[in-house]
């Protein structure tokens, strides 16, 4: 990591050169506004004051960030990737670290929500489908004892998915209550009165 001194006589150093390798009167304003705040972990900050914040899309512009990127990359002996930030201290630079943190979190959390919705989903996407089995392989299903059997067999199936999968957004909510629907169909029972069976079956479980 470049001291704040370093980077900042670095920078004044380049600027010339930045400024004599790009076009634009809002990109060399900008340039010359920008305060550098750190060199850190391939990253080169340059902050805007709040005042100043507008200017931020002249920077990001990919010949200006070329630019930069390239020359202090050079002088500074690594590549850097420029990071612009609101704010002219080390302080603002730490705040902005702290929203990065808070930002991956609820990334990660979300992404960790939708792929238990996923899962949740597929999986009872697949016991619909077993349940659609179970009945095609029943022998002789418009007898009453043969669907009650096959309700019998339903119920532990949903209840083992229902111990298995918890209930936990409205698409898992949605697929069971589809599982629930299929078998009273079959079974020509209501489909509350499968929703109460299934529910005592897995308090039993």
């Amino acid at each position: 990591m470049e001291p704040m001194a370093d980077i900042a006589a670095v920078w004044h150093e380049a600027l010339p050169e930045i400024m004599g390798g790009v076009t634009g009167v809002g990109v060399w304003t900008a340039l010359k506004t920008a305060v550098p705040i750190a060199a850190e972990d391939g990253l080169l900050v340059l902050g805007l004051p709040d005042a100043s914040s507008g200017l931020a899309g002249h920077l990001k512009l990919a010949a200006p960030r070329k630019m930069v990127e390239d020359t202090l990359s050079a002088r500074l002996g690594s590549p850097v990737v420029l990071r612009v930030i609101a704010g002219t201290s080390a302080h603002d630079w730490e705040t902005e670290k702290k929203r990065d943190v808070e930002k991956r979190r609820l990334q990660e959390q979300a992404l960790a929500r939708q792929r238990a919705e996923v899962l949740a989903g597929k999986s009872w996407e697949s016991i619909y489908e077993q349940l659609s089995r179970q009945y095609a392989t029943t022998p002789n299903r418009s007898l009453p004892q043969n669907r009650a059997r096959f309700l019998q067999e339903a119920i532990a199936i949903v209840a083992q998915a229902l111990i298995d999968t918890p209930i936990s957004d409205e698409m898992a909510e949605r697929n069971y209550a589809r599982c629930l629907e299929r078998v009273a169909q079959y079974s020509e029972v209501p489909s509350t009165m499968v929703a109460m069976m299934v529910l005592e079956k897995s308090f039993e479980g």
